[in-house]
């Protein structure tokens, strides 16, 4: 199988980016989203972004951000990735690449085939699309609840951009993902965590592990 791409995101820790690092994940992603138990603030990102080594991309979570906060965590924890969990437009997103120079990843919340669709209104803005589990209408979180969609609904979805999976992967479901999928990326966050917002070393070697045995 080819290599996999994987994001531990909702990183907070030196020790957890290390882990991150240490266990062979591509990307480091950092959550700057105020109701998030992950969230960190721009003025915090240097600390961290420090211990991420050049070997892995830097990727930074906004729900529908501002200019102002979009530009202070780029420059902060200088990102190469923007990763936008909102209800952004195409446009959005055509205009922050354009104006700020870094990649751009879409989420697209599913929890039923119909929800596939709405991808492809980004398909010529966006860099990669992440297929993440629909939270529930309650939450003010739109990711990182370690609710999983039903996988096999990508199994006939034309992929005509860069694409990958969130949503439920864990050490122990991430082999099964792989199977379904066959997805290129796998992006964990609830799934590596001792605790809400807590990332466990051991979870991350683990689930790391799962994936190269996949």
């Amino acid at each position: 199988m080819a290599d996999i791409d994987v994001k531990i995101c909702g990183l907070t820790t030196a020790e957890a980016i290390e882990a991150a690092a240490h266990a062979g994940a591509s990307h480091a992603g950092f959550m700057f989203y105020e109701p998030s138990p992950r969230n960190i603030r721009p003025r915090e990102a240097p600390a961290l972004a420090k211990h991420v080594p050049a070997s892995m991309k830097r990727v930074g979570v906004f729900v529908e951000p501002d200019d102002s906060l979009l530009e202070r965590a780029i420059r902060a924890a200088r990102l190469d990735i923007v990763q936008l969990h909102g209800d952004e437009r195409p446009e959005r997103l055509k205009s922050i690449k354009a104006r700020l120079d870094v990649d751009i990843w879409k989420a697209i919340p599913v929890s039923t085939a119909s929800d596939l669709e709405r991808a492809r209104r980004y398909r010529e803005d966006a860099d990669l699309i992440l297929f993440d589990a629909r939270t529930p209408k309650t939450s003010r979180l739109p990711g990182g609840m370690g609710i999983a969609f039903d996988w096999k609904l990508l199994n006939k979805y034309n992929h005509k951009t860069d694409w990958g999976l969130s949503g439920g992967l864990t050490p122990d479901t991430v082999a099964e993902a792989i199977a379904i999928t066959n997805a290129p990326l796998l992006d964990v966050s609830s799934g590596v965590e001792s605790e809400r917002g807590v990332k466990d070393p051991v979870k991350i070697a683990q689930f790391m592990e799962a994936v190269k045995a996949a």
